[in-house]
């Protein structure tokens, strides 16, 4: 975990101006001890003095909307795993006071309310099943205050018991909620869009936050679906075959235990999972961010562009260095340079046959230019002249002239009579012409593209229309992009007139490489949409409607 992303704890509450100005815009959770002790709440909710009685003489009979779950004592998030039920509060309550005795029948009396929005057969039926199994109903997110609904809550009367903290005195709340279990309970991993206040009144919660940074690591739900803040991964028994990623979301994760009094910033976007102990009481205050205020609408889309375009650049940068530990390593006995002043025994197989009128008789200075090599450099040009060679070989031993890929990914091109066996590859470790690419500085393949020029015309064509990869394309353009900044203008048009003039069609060959750059990024694309907004992209546009 980065230092920067942290929890920082406060033995007390500061004030609105430091909290706005030195905590809030880090966007980092923090952890305030004795946030809820002035409360009246603090004292008269505690179930250890009487607390229980005090909630249910105060709210009555109201009828409240519960979260039931068949797959307690882990509650997810997602509609298809559980059901808002209306449920009294007394009923509840009484639940509550028979966990506290231990006692093992902890049925509630079930207590009708008139003017509810509720008919009387179906609160029945819910107390039905609430007797049945107590322990999967939970008071999730009960609004004591909703103003962006602007209705009346159930439990508005319970506001004078809380004390608005003073950090949050100048903010515009978005709602108020009770948070209340009768036995342990889990949550699932989700994140909010609101930034979030979370104070104890009585018991204790434990909470695993991650930043929003984290989120590939734990699969996101579908951006379109009813429950896109949470994550798929399976908290009690993760498959890492079908979630591989989340055997990594530990080393980003932080937990903090809340204990009665204590309060837990959690900044909007930020995941996290909460394991609440016994009859444990919460509230929470969540307001909109500075940054979500101020986001003007008409720029919405500009947003959107922008921080996708932030997002597709990280992960080009991801698939090019994740596996940059494995590239690729020259044979030591290729190192040396042969003593009897030829550069390395090539195979001019390609080029021979090339009616290229300038390979018919190589100069002296070509071949000055073949010893010239670094060790190092003449490696790589040895590999990268034996690989498109070995293609062309394979394609005429195994393969029908075909430009479609059949089910490895291997498809086969044509250039003049010779077959090329090309490949789609997005990973450094799949792509052995990019693998050799990336190690290179920027000048020493500067030397090697040249000797090819003069040298390998033909293998230099072949390479480049039907041998470069995706992979392969971007690293290559990297390159240049490094050189550009190394040389003078004057060099680099030299150079790039020179690697283009082997090419029959010129924008042939620009196309090539800025076509396998765009593939590359396209991949990343992709990646970004099932990372982040857990969204399958196919590369077909929607129909507009």
């Amino acid at each position: 975990m980065d230092e920067h992303l942290q929890i920082r704890r406060f033995d007390e509450l500061p004030s609105p101006e430091v909290f706005a100005s030195q905590i809030e815009p880090r966007n980092v959770p923090a952890v305030f001890h004795g946030c809820t002790k002035d409360w009246k709440a603090f004292s008269k909710w505690s179930p250890s003095n009487g607390g229980l009685d005090y909630l249910q003489d105060r709210v009555g009979s109201s009828v409240v909307e519960a979260m039931f779950s068949r797959s307690a004592p882990v509650f997810y998030g997602d509609i298809r795993s559980h059901e808002r039920v209306p449920l009294p509060f007394s009923t509840f309550i009484a639940s509550c006071k028979m966990h506290q005795q231990d006692a093992d029948d902890a049925a509630g009396v079930c207590v009708q309310s008139d003017g509810n929005g509720y008919t009387g057969s179906y609160v029945e039926q819910t107390c039905a099943a609430f007797e049945d199994a107590p322990h999967q109903v939970y008071l999730a997110q009960v609004p004591i205050l909703n103003n962006e609904n602007e209705e009346i809550s159930q439990l508005e009367i319970l506001r004078d018991d809380i004390q608005m903290p003073t950090i949050l005195e100048l903010k515009e709340l978005a709602s108020i909620n009770l948070w209340m279990n009768n036995s342990q309970s889990r949550s699932s991993t989700h994140y909010d869009p609101h930034n979030n206040l979370l104070c104890i009144v009585a018991g204790c919660k434990q909470v695993v936050l991650w930043p929003p940074s984290a989120s590939s690591l734990l699969y996101p739900m579908s951006i379109y679906g009813e429950a896109s803040n949470h994550s798929s991964v399976d908290l009690e028994n993760p498959d890492f075959f079908i979630h591989s990623r989340a055997k990594y979301s530990t080393e980003y994760s932080q937990k903090v235990i809340l204990h009665a009094g204590d309060a837990l910033f959690i900044p909007e976007g930020w995941f996290h999972q909460v394991n609440s102990d016994k009859l444990t009481i919460a509230v929470n205050f969540w307001w909109r961010s500075n940054m979500m205020s101020n986001m003007l609408e008409h720029m919405d889309s500009y947003y959107l562009r922008r921080i996708l375009r932030r997002l597709v650049d990280k992960e080009m940068n991801r698939m090019l260095h994740r596996s940059s530990v494995g590239h690729w390593k020259p044979e030591n006995h290729m190192l040396e340079q042969p003593s009897n002043g030829e550069a390395g025994n090539f195979d001019y197989h390609l080029d021979k046959q090339s009616e290229s009128k300038d390979l018919k008789e190589k100069s002296q200075r070509e071949v000055t230019m073949l010893n010239q090599l670094e060790p190092l450099a003449l490696q790589a040009l040895h590999e990268l002249v034996s690989l498109v060679h070995d293609s062309v070989e394979l394609a005429g031993q195994n393969h029908p002239v075909d430009s479609a890929s059949d089910n490895s990914g291997v498809s086969m091109k044509e250039i003049g009579h010779q077959k090329i066996v090309t490949a789609d590859k997005f990973n450094l470790e799949d792509d052995p012409i990019a693998n050799i690419l990336w190690p290179l500085e920027p000048l020493m393949l500067h030397n090697i593209f040249m000797v090819m020029v003069h040298n390998f015309p033909r293998t230099l064509e072949a390479l480049i229309l039907h041998m470069l990869s995706p992979v392969g394309a971007e690293v290559l353009t990297q390159k240049f992009d490094d050189m550009d900044k190394q040389i003078t203008k004057e060099e680099q048009n030299k150079f790039y007139q020179a690697f283009y003039g082997v090419f029959d069609d010129q924008f042939a060959a620009m196309n090539a490489i800025l076509n396998g750059k765009e593939s590359f990024a396209h991949q990343a694309f992709r990646n970004v949409l099932d990372l982040y907004l857990g969204v399958t992209y196919d590369g077909c546009k929607l129909p507009v409607r």
